[in-house]
């Protein structure tokens, strides 16, 4: 009568003995900065599912359900066999990691509970193993760095982010290792009580944001190459990095511009991430580095890195910003996102942000950039502003305006939520940017490049002056919109037809790169899958804007079946001169285009509609 109790025993024992054999391991287990990376291993899972998954912890005692990311067992090629391992970069959050491994199984899927997509979040009942501690090295510099503006050409200012209140300093020189200068950084830090909302100001989702120090090379030289580093001796120096300062004797302006960029992480989370951000980071590093010892900078329109979620969500942008921040100065446009943040678009809870709006010279084209979430009506401050530089502009020293900022004037993706914002600015900023010669408007929001003809209340003109060109430049990562066709696993998306006023529009992820002299502006549109131009415009100072031509070989978005601009008729007429045989051709289409069109402005196309 005992021996069947006694088998039942048997059996209960040899499950667990199983259970508690698998194991995990991380290595190494001390790390010195972000982006090193770990490898976690595991052995002996017992009949894995496709659903296995491994879960990140900081601090490592968080309740099961407070993962900061996860990834599949699957995606190691060994998971069948109950053992595998998955290499990780690590973001420094001044809190200590640890990784668990769960069970988890179709018929558990709990349909309530999902992420961003509305993929389920996984299942925390079954734990099956937990990794000691991971924890990060003192004494190895700061982190996140980033170059910006100051208002005076002969300053660069570097902020970075340690652990610490303790004094810090930037040191600098032309040559690396000789440093002729220190300053001290100044020293800043937000607490949760600064958090405008749930959950990055809750127990769950709030992190130590560590310590924001601010320092300023001043005295530069123009169009030098300089090296620095920050940190201090008894905490730890970073890197050394470079710049090439700014040169106000110089005609040239580059400038690599983008909106909407977001961030990427290395798993999954509770909130969407914008993997796209690292092609676009990639390839203006490339472009960066081509340029050799020429000034440039890295405009950001705003949406910079989506921080929805936890605060362990801001963090992680360093993988893609902070790749070109560093060599760059990184100048942004403000776009707050806080709830109930409307009273000149600013509630009185929150941190009181400084420059919401300014301007600055480089090389041949003055830049405005414009907070489109601050009050811009006539009689505003923002207004005044507005007003009074667009009128003092030297155009003989910059003969370009270029003004920048979030939300669109002009969009194809005519949301009726931001109707009304686009009327406010065509009835009380278009008239200031008409009345005084604006060349370039760029805007973001929209997560697609769309350019249009110079326009003024949605007439296309034959030249800038008077009728601005607009560009929508928020594909920097961000994919929140639809493109501008229909896509089979998003049946409900709008369809937003293209207006004959825009020239070209895309749904391929990317930059643009803006490079002018006094002469010439022109405006480049890189796609982030290829590298390659996409779209093109020439702003001549004398008012010509020509659009771009065929020479791209890639699918564009383009306007078809419009008429060429005067500068294709230029061309064409040279081509005559050369190819005798064809002039006959050439004058009468040219004849019956004029007597079709009248003075209506021309254009040319470009390509089809690119997807």
């Amino acid at each position: 009568m005992m021996k069947l109790p006694l088998f039942l025993l048997l059996i209960s024992l040899v499950t667990q003995t199983s259970l508690s054999e698998v194991t995990i391991s991380v290595t190494p287990t001390t790390l010195q900065k972000s982006g090193d990376i770990v490898t976690i291993s595991w052995s002996n899972v017992d009949s894995p599912s496709k659903l296995d998954w491994l879960g990140l912890y900081s601090p490592p005692d968080s309740p099961h359900d407070h993962f900061i990311g996860y990834k599949f067992l699957s995606s190691s090629p060994s998971w069948k066999s109950g053992s595998g391992s998955i290499s990780l970069p690590i973001t420094n959050l001044r809190s200590n990691y640890s990784f668990r491994i769960f069970h988890w199984t179709e018929s558990e899927i709990n349909p309530k509970l999902h992420d961003h997509d509305h993929n389920p979040l996984p299942g925390t009942a079954h734990l099956l193993a937990e990794s000691g501690v991971v924890v990060f090295e003192p004494g190895h510099g700061p982190e996140q760095i980033h170059l910006a503006y100051t208002d005076v050409e002969d300053e660069m200012r570097v902020m970075f982010v340690v652990g610490d209140g303790e004094e810090r300093s930037v040191k600098w020189g032309e040559r690396d290792g000789e440093w002729s200068r220190v300053s001290v950084a100044r020293v800043v830090r937000y607490e949760r009580e600064d958090m405008c909302d749930a959950p990055a100001n809750g127990s769950i989702g709030w992190r130590d944001p560590g310590w924001i120090h601010d320092g300023v090379m001043k005295d530069l030289k123009k169009g030098v190459r300089y090296y620095y580093q920050v940190g201090s001796d008894s905490k730890g120096w970073s890197t050394t990095q470079s710049f090439v300062s700014r040169n106000g004797d110089s005609d040239e302006t580059i400038a690599f511009l983008f909106g909407d960029m977001g961030t990427s992480t290395p798993y999954a989370t509770f909130i969407r991430t914008q993997d796209e951000s690292i092609a676009t980071m990639k390839w203006i590093l490339r472009d960066i580095e081509a340029i050799g010892d020429k000034h440039a900078f890295i405009s950001h329109i705003g949406d910079i890195s989506y921080a929805r979620g936890p605060g362990n969500q801001i963090g992680p942008m360093q993988f893609t910003e902070l790749m070109v921040a560093v060599n760059a100065g990184f100048l942004t446009a403000l776009n707050l996102t806080c709830q109930g943040t409307l009273q000149n678009q600013l509630g009185p809870e929150l941190l009181q942000p400084r420059n919401l709006y300014y301007s600055f010279d480089t090389g041949a084209v003055h830049f405005v950039y414009i907070s489109t979430e601050t009050n811009f009506v006539s009689g505003s401050s923002q207004y005044n502003f507005i007003k009074q530089d667009l009128e003092s502009v030297n155009r003989s020293k910059t003969p370009f305006v270029v003004v920048q900022g979030h939300r669109p004037m002009y969009t194809s993706s005519n949301e009726n939520r931001d109707a009304p914002m686009r009327n406010k600015m065509l009835e009380h900023l278009e008239p200031l940017f008409t009345k005084n010669n604006v060349t370039l408007a760029l805007w973001g929001h929209v997560h697609r490049y769309e350019r249009f003809c110079p326009v003024n209340n949605f007439i296309c003109g034959s030249t800038w002056k008077g009728f601005p060109v607009h560009a929508v430049i928020g594909m920097a990562g961000q994919d929140w919109q639809p493109i501008w066709e229909p896509r089979a696993d998003h049946p409900n998306d709008p369809i937003f037809p293209q207006p004959a006023m825009s020239m070209y529009r895309g749904g391929e992820f990317g930059y643009i790169k803006l490079v002018a002299t006094k002469e010439k502006l022109t405006l480049t549109y890189v796609g982030n899958h290829d590298g390659q131009i996409h779209d093109m415009v020439e702003i001549l100072a004398s008012g010509e804007v020509l659009s771009g031509d065929d020479s791209f070989g890639v699918d564009g978005g383009a306007r078809t079946g419009v008429v060429d601009s005067t500068f294709s008729w230029y061309v064409k007429g040279a081509s005559v001169l050369v190819l005798g045989v064809f002039v006959g051709y050439i004058l009468g289409y040219a004849s019956f285009s004029m007597k079709k069109n009248g003075n209506r402005p021309s254009w040319t196309p470009v390509k089809s509609e690119e997807t």
